[in-house]
């Protein structure tokens, strides 16, 4: 098994989207990608251990024999008539912060903090291109403004919709552009993964720490070391 960009971007998505419900429809969506992608890259995370699953296989119905005790009780009993049909039973409404328990899966953020500061970028190297018009990334994107010094470099990913002229960066994966326009929170997630991948050393750490705290909260802060000098 093979972990795809698209894998890693419906994770981040799932870290931007916090407590909400979703459903694959929505996901698809919302990244440009379709169902049946969506379904397989679920998977493929669970796999790779940056997602965990929500809900646990239900065991078999105590003193059921298996299928060929259901096809024996089949056999025995004559098809009746009549149609049952099952009573439809009003869900209750989740109180607040219970969504996140009816999806599927959720982000192991253990796992994917890791993966993320560690690991994605050479899994997912940056490739620069020519200067071009497109969506600023890494410290060029809109959730770094004032943070950096104006006149250094801006990093875009190549897009006809594009207000900004920088070196060209190419995306993640080539939804990344359309995806991080219709998400404020997964927009920053991207352009900071960006940031450890282009970026100077301090962009590099901003990006780090700030990622730490987004896909991991609960992590150990560590501790700063003395100033010199």
């Amino acid at each position: 098994m093979q972990l795809k960009p698209q894998d890693f971007l419906v994770a981040l998505k799932l870290v931007a989207w916090g407590e909400q419900r979703w459903t694959y429809a929505r996901l698809a969506q919302e990244l440009g990608i379709s169902v049946s992608e969506a379904h397989a890259c679920v998977k493929r995370g669970l796999l790779a251990g940056l997602l965990l699953p929500n809900r646990e296989p239900l065991p078999p119905a105590a003193g059921a024999g298996g299928p060929e005790a259901l096809n024996d009780l089949a056999a025995q009993e004559p098809m009746g008539i009549y149609r049952i049909t099952r009573k439809r039973v009003r869900r209750a409404a989740l109180p607040d912060g219970a969504a996140a328990a009816d999806n599927p899966v959720r982000p192991h953020a253990h796992n994917l903090a890791e993966f993320a500061l560690h690991g994605a970028k050479y899994a997912f190297p940056a490739v620069k291109l020519p200067l071009v018009v497109g969506v600023p990334t890494s410290h060029s994107a809109p959730a770094f403004a004032g943070v950096f010094a104006p006149g250094s470099t801006d990093f875009v990913w190549p897009h006809p919709n594009g207000a900004v002229r920088g070196v060209g960066i190419e995306p993640l994966h080539p939804a990344v552009p359309f995806a991080a326009m219709q998400d404020a929170r997964l927009y920053e997630l991207l352009a900071l993964f960006d940031a450890l991948r282009v970026g100077k050393a301090r962009e590099r750490g901003m990006a780090l720490e700030r990622l730490q705290a987004l896909i991991d909260p609960d992590s150990p802060k560590k501790a700063k070391g003395p100033l010199h000098g």
